[in-house]
């Protein structure tokens, strides 16, 4: 075997709170995330004599060192100890570009479990979300996807009760935003208010889609310029359109909302692509094992 394909899917949250600047200059995040089925393919080939090719069917994107995906591979090589070994790297993507979903983290994590496997899994998962926090904030929660409670600046990952069976609709429009332009408008508010983490983390243990999809918050939302009113504008039309709630993920700009099932969610994305040019439906993935879990397991308070 030297080539494998790994899936790699994109990353919604469910909440999204900024607790603060750190002195290390990054932000103390706490955040509960969700992989869905929406998914690029990453096609990986270990280069033993060096080198790195990278393509993709979107042609805009970068093939050198700006792709997180090609510093994956030289992160996991250095690891393992071989720093001169290359890849080539076969992008085939589907998640929208910029749209707060950790697309590009994403194909990076999906990367690091590929090279793992070519070379005999000469780390553990934990040891490749180590790697993958070299290489981006959201790499490690990507390497292992699910519903997790993400602290730090990302990187700190706790496994979090899974979200209940349902259907998602998610709506990029057509304009990106900053990452640095909302931190910076975070760190100048003068008041915050919090998602309801707890909340929200009791109703998916309770298997409560309903309490979870209404518990939804981004402190990001609060922040947006007045340019970006076409995400509150999707936010109410998935609601009219049956969502039990909806609201942005990441920095933005894609909104996503929570149906009872998936065909609900695929007749909301039917309704809003003459408006929205990229719309998906999809249903949460994630790992067993979580059931049980308590609002006393959060991290931090």
């Amino acid at each position: 075997m030297n080539t494998v394909a790994e899936r790699a899917e994109a990353k919604l949250n469910l909440s999204l709170d900024v607790l603060g600047k750190r002195p290390d200059g990054y932000h103390e995040m706490k955040m509960l995330m969700q992989s869905v089925s929406l998914c690029d393919e990453v096609t990986v080939k270990v280069r033993p004599q060096g080198g790195y090719v990278c393509e993709s069917n979107f042609g805009f994107l970068p093939t050198d060192d700006d792709n997180l995906a090609v510093r994956a591979v030289r992160r996991f090589f250095a690891a393992r100890g071989t720093p001169d070994w290359g890849a080539e790297i076969q992008l085939q993507k589907r998640i929208p570009v910029g749209a707060g979903m950790a697309g590009g983290s994403s194909n990076a994590a999906a990367v690091l479990r590929a090279l793992n496997r070519l070379c005999g899994s000469p780390f553990s998962l934990p040891e490749l979300e180590t790697i993958g926090a070299q290489v981006g904030s959201d790499v490690p929660y990507c390497v292992r996807g699910g519903t997790r409670l993400a602290t730090g600046r990302g990187e700190i990952l706790a496994q979090a009760p899974p979200l209940p069976a349902c259907g998602v609709a998610i709506c990029k429009p057509d304009f990106s935003i900053r990452t640095p332009e909302l931190f910076a408008r975070i760190d100048a508010r003068r008041s915050a208010t919090h998602p309801d983490t707890e909340g929200l983390w009791n109703a998916m243990a309770a298997g409560d889609l309903r309490g979870a999809a209404l518990r939804m918050y981004n402190v990001f939302e609060d922040v947006l310029p007045p340019r970006c009113g076409e995400i509150f504008e999707l936010k109410t039309e998935l609601l009219s359109l049956g969502a039990l709630g909806a609201v942005m993920t990441g920095t933005g700009s894609a909104v996503f909302g929570i149906f009872p099932d998936l065909a609900a969610a695929q007749a909301a994305a039917d309704a809003l692509k003459s408006d929205v040019r990229e719309c998906f439906s999809a249903v949460p993935t994630g790992m067993a094992g979580a059931e049980g879990m308590e609002a006393s397991d959060l991290r931090i308070e």
